[in-house]
């Protein structure tokens, strides 16, 4: 068969394929899920190349069908390709149950749960912006399976690579390399910088934001709420004893030293050396009952456990680490530091740059603290409009509406 041959008849079977998830026709789409291969990628994601709809955008987009009028219906009608918002009580059970089944169907034969379309949206977004909550729920509990599997295959990886350089020359440093990243979530992590890079730029500081030397934004002005509610949060009563992992800006850290709640004690991690050293200027050092530990917390925090340090208070806010390491503080670190009625929170900006990769995280989060022994209540906080505080930002690394404000403590 000649390419151009080829070609036409691989668009076919696509155009084929998403028109059976588009009606919701189950038998047809299983014969073409079994019948057609392709070379670029599964059968089960293959995408018009017009609207980039993937058979799971096709699906969820399918249980909005209309009339040439423009009502709703159910039945192998036309997709519908407008912004009309439609809500799932508009839907006829039917239409409704077969965007269930089909979704579910396509999910069980690999379908990728968070594949973009020309709009920049996964399928759960699609979901979301129709208001079809039951879809875009299964779209959240797709996103958790997959990032509870791949954050377990990673750390599976790691313990191999541990074990493939237990030969290695005692000078060369055997640990996992700290490039490794989530692959199939955006977290707020800023894509490919590690923390290695990060240490090692020039930072630049200026009154509203703290960019690395590719300006990508470290800490920013507009984070400055969310900093004073936390401090809230942990600071219940005066005369703590409080630790603070990660420095930046200084937001929380000052809110945390003018707290009506001021600590006994007040320690501070910090290991870029152009922030250590802005602090020593600005006058952090000589503070009263304040302790700077310089070093990365991986460093420092088994030191202090190991002196037998605990804390009431812990706040946890890095840059540039993948989700494996938060997992790898909060098991191995938080456990043996937060004193038995301690409580401890985070920044929580992980997978912020779209509502569904935030919704998936949360759940995350909650499986993996649940894991170590931990109860979190979330408190959402509405965020002022951001459009103006990205100017001069590489990345829009925040983009909802809504912060949930993490508050963790040992299970009763």
């Amino acid at each position: 068969m000649e390419p151009d041959d080829e070609f036409r008849q691989g668009a076919a079977h696509a155009k084929e394929i998403l028109r059976a998830a588009a009606e919701h026709d189950i038998p047809s789409l299983k014969k073409c899920l079994d019948a057609y291969a392709f070379e670029n990628c599964e059968s089960v994601d293959v995408q018009d190349p017009d609207t980039g709809f993937s058979p799971l955008h096709a699906a969820i987009s399918g249980c909005r069908t209309i009339t040439p009028s423009g009502s709703l219906q159910s039945g192998k009608t036309t997709v519908a390709t407008n912004d009309t918002q439609a809500s799932s009580s508009e839907l006829t059970n039917g239409t409704q149950t077969r965007g269930v089944e089909t979704v579910q169907y396509l999910l069980e034969n690999g379908a990728i749960w968070n594949q973009l379309n020309n709009r920049d949206e996964t399928p759960g977004c699609l979901a979301r912006r129709l208001g079809f909550e039951q879809l875009y729920q299964m779209m959240v509990d797709a996103g958790v399976r997959a990032e509870v599997l791949l954050n377990r295959l990673d750390g599976y990886e790691e313990l191999q690579d541990e074990e493939e350089n237990e030969d290695e020359d005692p000078a060369t440093d055997g640990a996992p390399s700290e490039t490794s990243a989530d692959p199939q979530i955006s977290v707020v992590e800023v894509g490919q910088v590690t923390s290695k890079a990060y240490l090692s730029s020039t930072l630049s500081l200026t009154v509203d934001k703290l960019l690395d030397e590719q300006q990508n934004g470290v800490m920013m002005e507009w984070e400055r709420g969310i900093m004073q509610q936390s401090a809230d949060a942990i600071l219940g009563e005066a005369g703590l004893k409080v630790l603070n992992v990660g420095f930046g800006m200084g937001i929380i850290d000052t809110y945390i030293q003018q707290h009506p709640n001021k600590p006994a004690e007040h320690h501070i991690i910090e290991a870029h050396p152009d922030v250590l050293a802005d602090m020593q200027k600005k006058g952090w050092s000589e503070m009263p009952g304040l302790t700077i530990h310089a070093g990365k917390w991986q460093d420092v925090l088994p030191q202090l456990v190991a002196e037998g340090e605990t804390f009431d208070a812990i706040y946890f806010d890095t840059f540039a680490e993948s989700y494996g390491q938060f997992r790898e503080f909060v098991s191995e670190n938080v456990i043996g530091l937060l004193t038995p009625s301690g409580k401890w929170s985070f920044f929580n900006g992980m997978g912020a740059d779209r509502q569904i990769s935030y919704d998936v995280y949360q759940k995350v989060v909650e499986m993996d603290m649940f894991e170590s022994g931990f109860d979190v209540e979330w408190t959402e906080i509405a965020l002022p409009p951001l459009e103006k505080a990205w100017e001069g930002v590489r990345r829009k690394y925040w983009d909802i509406e809504k912060y949930r404000l993490p508050l963790c403590k040992f299970m009763d």
